[in-house]
C-alpha cells in the first residue's frame, strides 16, 4: 500500500519455479549488457495492468476475477526481442495461445464491471527480462521451452531495493 491508500496491481502469469529457472538462465545470457535486470521472483507475463487501486475497489477486483474460467494452457517462449520505445529485454512467444487471449478478454470483461477501461492496444505477451537495455536482440532462441500455466494470479507493486518488487496478493487456479 502507498501513503495514498492505493496499490499498483495487475494480474499475470506467474511462472513455476522450473520456467523461472529457464527465464533465469537466459537473463544470465545477457548479463555482460548493460541494463537492470529484474529479479528472478518478479519474472511474470502481465495479463491485465490496473494501475493504482484504491483499497476499497479491492472487493470489486477480487470478485471479478472470481468470475473467469481459464483452462491450463503451454505458452511456448521462443524468441527473445528487445522493445526499443521501453528499452526493455523480453522473450516472447512467436504465436500467441488462443486460450490465453480468451483468458485477457474475460479478465478485461469482468474488471469493466469494476470501472476499468480495456486497454485499446493489441494484446503481446511477453516476460521483462530486463529494463534500460541498449544492446539489440531479436530472434528465435537456441532452446526454446514451454511454460505449462496453470492459473494466474493479481500481484501488487511496492517493494524497493535489491529483492522482489512485487507481491502475490490472490491466486486463482485454472479449471482442468
Amino acid at each position: 500500500m502507498s501513503s495514498d491508500n492505493t496499490t499498483r496491481l495487475f494480474f499475470a502469469l506467474w511462472p513455476d519455479p522450473a520456467t523461472r529457472k529457464r527465464l533465469t538462465a537466459l537473463q544470465h545470457t545477457f548479463s555482460g549488457q548493460p541494463g537492470r535486470f529484474n529479479h528472478p521472483h518478479d519474472l511474470h507475463t502481465t495479463l491485465v495492468f490496473l494501475g493504482p487501486v484504491e483499497a476499497e475497489r479491492m472487493e470489486c477486483v477480487i470478485a471479478a476475477a472470481e468470475r473467469v474460467s481459464p483452462h491450463p494452457f503451454s505458452l511456448l517462449l521462443d524468441r527473445c526481442e528487445t522493445w526499443k520505445k521501453p528499452r526493455i529485454l523480453c522473450c516472447t512467444p512467436a504465436t500467441t495461445p488462443p486460450p490465453l487471449t480468451q483468458l485477457v478478454t474475460e479478465l478485461e470483461k469482468a474488471l469493466s464491471g469494476c470501472g476499468f477501461e480495456p486497454e485499446k492496444r493489441r494484446y503481446t505477451p511477453h516476460v521483462t527480462l530486463a529494463r534500460k537495455v541498449q544492446a539489440e536482440a531479436g530472434g528465435q532462441l537456441a532452446q526454446p521451452f514451454s511454460w505449462q500455466v496453470e492459473g494466474f494470479v493479481l500481484a501488487g507493486s511496492g517493494g524497493q531495493g535489491p529483492g522482489p518488487r512485487y507481491r502475490i496478493l490472490k491466486k486463482w487456479r485454472a479449471d482442468s
